[in-house]
């Protein structure tokens, strides 16, 4: 399975460069259900999705790595509840409210200010004393940041 994904993903790549869309997960389900999930600098329309799903769909059914044909493809952002997976996706949510789940310790929750190869940098407010402080974690110590959404 890991090969016909790696295949999948060296037929997906060149389709989205010169762009700002960057792959965020490729998985494929025992029933062929291969699901892609990509993102954008700008922001990923439904219309940029479908454009990818059509081209991509053509090249699978060329490649043939289902020779009976029974394969589907879904080509979408990953959803707002999904964790933040690369250093481009910390990048583009700058500015945003994040809840970091640390490997050890309580969750912080805080604006995400900036992000190196490295750490990641919050700004989190303090309970009860109406302040701030800057939070450096390593992103090595992160199991999961999830973008809050406000409504």
């Amino acid at each position: 399975m890991t090969d016909v994904l790696e295949k999948i993903r060296q037929l997906a790549e060149p389709l989205l460069e010169g762009s700002d869309m960057f792959i965020v997960n490729l998985k494929i389900k025992p029933i062929n259900n291969i699901k892609l999930y990509i993102d954008a600098d700008s922001g990923l329309s439904v219309g940029r999705s479908a454009e990818i799903n059509r081209k991509l769909y053509h090249l699978l059914e060329e490649a043939a790595f289902f020779p009976e044909g029974d394969f589907s493809l879904e080509v979408s952002s990953p959803g707002v509840d999904e964790p933040l997976v690369s250093n481009r996706q910390y990048k583009k949510n700058i500015g945003r409210n994040v809840l970091v789940t640390p490997t050890e310790g309580a969750d912080i929750m805080g604006l995400l200010k900036d992000v190196t190869e490295e750490h990641l940098v919050l700004e989190v407010k303090i309970p009860k004393k109406k302040e701030t402080t800057i939070v450096e974690l390593p992103l090595s110590t992160i199991k999961k940041t999830v973008v809050q959404i406000k409504f």
